[in-house]
């Protein structure tokens, strides 16, 4: 019997992000799973016919193993046994917003948007972004902590253009013109070091701008900017 089509990636994310931690699987239990969920449920089967030595082959583990999983699997409720003989297996397996006792996280459409938007958004192409990525550093350069004043201050590439540096709010900081200017091309990590061998830094604020560094390249550091200009780019 086939089932109705459904989102697939979206299956996967539950089954990584919620069905896993939630049950503590081992890693074994979740290739097990997931092997199965692909040969079923994935493929539009409601069940799956398997045998132990089928399974352990495509997983590469030993029979035993394999039983001893089917068995754990079933105790969480992600598997149902219909039937189980010599000749095989014949079981239904859960999707993840159909085990009982398992949280789905849901996140909604907008957050969702939102959050692609940003991520494929050019900060430098119009003002408002470019005063997004400025109030982020409420006033102050990125790489020296000097304050600086509107008419002072400019964007900087982290990593330079020239280097193909994109214009992402991960690669945006707003600087003063005087860092602009001696940074150039030269790597960030290496600027930074420069400042604090002028002494323009002392050893907390390097520290404290290698952190930030590394949170801008993680994408910690989001702007400020409405959501719904942000969407309509």
């Amino acid at each position: 019997m086939k089932t109705k089509p459904f989102d697939a990636a979206r299956v996967w994310k539950q089954l990584v992000d919620d069905v896993v931690p939630q049950l503590q699987m081992s890693v074994i239990d979740r290739a097990v799973y997931a092997f199965l969920l692909r040969h079923s449920r994935l493929e539009g089967k409601t069940q799956i016919r398997f045998s132990l030595a089928w399974l352990a082959r495509g997983l590469r583990l030993s029979p035993g193993t394999a039983r001893q999983s089917v068995h754990r699997l079933v105790h969480y409720g992600v598997l149902s046994l219909i039937e189980c003989n010599k000749d095989g297996h014949v079981a239904q397996v859960r999707l993840p917003n159909e085990v009982r006792g398992v949280r789905i996280t849901r996140i909604s459409l907008a957050r969702r948007t939102l959050s692609a938007s940003l991520e494929e958004k050019d900060f430098f192409r119009t003002a408002l972004a470019r005063r997004a990525i400025h109030e982020r550093e409420a006033g102050r350069c990125f790489y020296c902590l000097r304050r600086v004043v509107p008419r002072r201050r400019c964007l900087d590439h982290v990593v330079p253009r020239a280097t193909l540096g994109r214009n992402s709010y991960r690669n945006l900081v707003s600087a003063c013109e005087t860092c602009n200017a001696k940074k150039r091309a030269r790597p960030a990590e290496d600027f930074l070091r420069w400042l604090f061998r002028d002494r323009r830094l002392n050893p907390a604020e390097l520290r404290n701008r290698f952190r930030a560094l590394r949170a801008l390249k993680a994408g910690k550091l989001k702007p400020q900017i409405d959501s719904r200009r942000l969407v309509r780019k």
